[in-house]
Formats: structure tokens, C-alpha cells, sequence
């Protein structure tokens, strides 16, 4: 099933996409220039000193200025969507792999369902009822497959 994961893939490169250009406008990569006092300027300024006074053409600093600028290139905007879906399937990926766990998320069980307690005596679990009750079919069901 992976629902959860086609559903982050999915919101996460359009989502990338539709913030990039706002991402960008608050770092200070403005359609108007660099913004004064802002992380832009700061980068750009690390980037001219670097270079001997001028930033490079083909830079980090030029190709965000460009974008804040102009906005996305197809390819900048196949880059920025595939970085934002695989983000997207990490974090669908992961809850589809919590809504498949057995673990019930309280994390106050105190044995683990099937008699074997922290010594209290009871054995109460965190174990359901419905999943112990499968199990102890799938147990008689391989227990009647094996030779005797």
C-alpha cells in the first residue's frame, strides 16, 4: 500500500515548487536586486571577497539571484521538484511504516501480550487481543504442518 508515501512524493514536489519563489524573496533574492541586510546580501558578500570583488557568473549567488529575479528555469524547477518528492517519500515512507507497526504508541505496556510481564505477575501488554488470537492460529497452523 504506500498511500502515504505517493501522498508526500506528490505534495512535496508541487510544494517545493510553489515555495521556492517565496524561499527565495525572504532569503533577499528580490525581483527588484539583492535586499539590503539580508541573507542574500550577506551570501553575496562572502561570495566577493572570495572572488576578488566581484561575484561569479555561474555561482550559488548568481543562480538564486537569477531565480529570485526571474523565477525558475524548467531545469531549476525539475531540480527543486525532485529534491522536494524525495523529502516527500522519506516522510510518507516513514508513516506508512508506523500505520503498518503492531506498536500501539502509548509505550506503557508492561510485558509484551503473551504472559511474559516486568515481574509484576499479570502480563498485561500492549499486545492486542485480535493480533495474539492470529497468532496463536498461525502457530496451530504450522504446528499441524510439521512432521511427526
Amino acid at each position: 500500500s504506500g498511500l502515504f508515501t505517493i501522498i508526500g512524493v506528490t505534495v512535496g514536489a508541487v510544494g517545493t515548487v510553489a515555495l521556492a519563489p517565496v524561499a527565495l524573496t525572504m532569503a533577499g533574492f528580490t525581483s527588484a536586486g539583492i535586499a539590503a541586510s539580508s541573507i542574500a546580501a550577506s551570501m553575496m558578500s562572502s561570495a566577493a571577497i572570495a572572488n576578488g570583488g566581484g561575484v561569479a557568473a555561474g555561482s550559488l549567488v548568481a543562480l538564486l539571484q537569477s531565480a529570485g529575479a526571474a523565477g525558475l528555469t524548467a531545469g531549476a524547477t525539475a531540480v527543486v521538484a525532485s529534491v522536494g518528492g524525495a523529502a516527500g517519500a522519506v516522510i510518507g515512507g516513514a508513516a506508512d511504516l508506523r500505520s503498518h507497526s503492531k506498536i500501539d504508541g502509548d509505550g506503557d505496556g508492561d510485558g509484551d501480550g503473551d504472559g511474559n510481564g516486568d515481574g509484576d505477575g499479570d502480563g498485561n501488554g500492549n499486545g492486542d487481543e485480535e493480533e495474539e488470537e492470529t497468532d496463536m492460529i498461525n502457530f496451530q497452523e504450522t504446528k499441524e504442518l510439521m512432521p511427526k
